[in-house]
């Protein structure tokens, strides 16, 4: 196995479930030092847990990622469990209500912005002037496919992830030049404990792809893990598709 990150910080949100857990573990497993962000101390404790267990480290930090003051707070925790650095930033916690427009809440609105937009926005503020200090990091965003064409009852989700498409880029323009890759992975219907009660329409929404099945996070994983290193050290503002080649059709 590579150990290619050896040496470096990652902070992955979203850590203590799904497509994040996966990215959490398969950065550590390349010798990434993985700071674990979340709510739920024990899922937190249990994503630190798998990785030692795997022979990686790892440590838990607790955040809830709301407002500019969290994601900041969070920022100065990960650089302390990291030694006084993070080199690699996955911007993967997200929440994804479904439904009719007219059934969303100004609640519904203002929590998705906060996860989806806010958080990796201010995330990105508080740690990417210092990857530019040093002439080198990664950022990755996990966005979605829903963020690229029209479905119905997925606007609101889809539309915070176009935007968090937009910073991917505006944000590689702003620090590529001084060494920071900032790039995006699009998912397409992954199985995951977030997913688990689309049911059946996980397995309709996948069947509209090539692949026709939905994919693991694991899967997802791996996208992640290619532009944190240096195998896509001349890739910036590229937006992955991992979509089951959904983007085809």
């Amino acid at each position: 196995m590579d150990t290619d990150l050896a040496g470096t910080t990652a902070l992955v949100t979203g850590a203590t479930s799904g497509i994040g857990r996966a990215a959490a573990l398969a950065l550590a497993a390349r010798g990434a030092h993985v700071v674990v962000p979340g709510r739920d101390t024990a899922r937190g404790d249990a994503t630190v847990v798998a990785i030692r267990e795997a022979g990686g480290t790892a440590d838990f930090a607790a955040a809830e990622l709301t407002d500019a003051i969290s994601a900041h707070r969070l920022a100065a925790r990960a650089t302390e469990l990291g030694g006084g650095h993070v080199d690699i930033l996955v911007n993967s916690a997200g929440i994804f209500p479904f439904g009719p427009t007219a059934d969303s809440t100004q609640a519904d609105v203002d929590s998705v912005l906060a996860v989806n937009v806010a958080a990796p926005y201010f995330l990105v503020g508080a740690l990417a002037p210092e990857m530019a200090a040093r002439g080198h990091g990664a950022i990755i965003n996990v966005t979605t496919m829903v963020a690229e064409f029209g479905a119905a009852g997925m606007g609101l989700y889809g539309a915070s992830k176009a935007a968090l498409v937009l910073l991917t880029k505006s944000w590689a323009a702003e620090y590529g030049p001084a060494g920071v890759r900032v790039n995006a992975v699009s998912p397409g219907p992954t199985r995951t404990e977030g997913t688990a009660a689309m049911g059946e329409a996980l397995d309709q929404l996948a069947a509209a792809g090539p692949a026709g099945r939905p994919a693991q996070p694991e899967e997802i994983a791996q996208a992640i893990v290619f532009l944190a290193t240096d195998a896509a050290s001349f890739v910036h503002g590229a937006v992955l598709p991992a979509d089951g080649g959904r983007i085809a059709v």
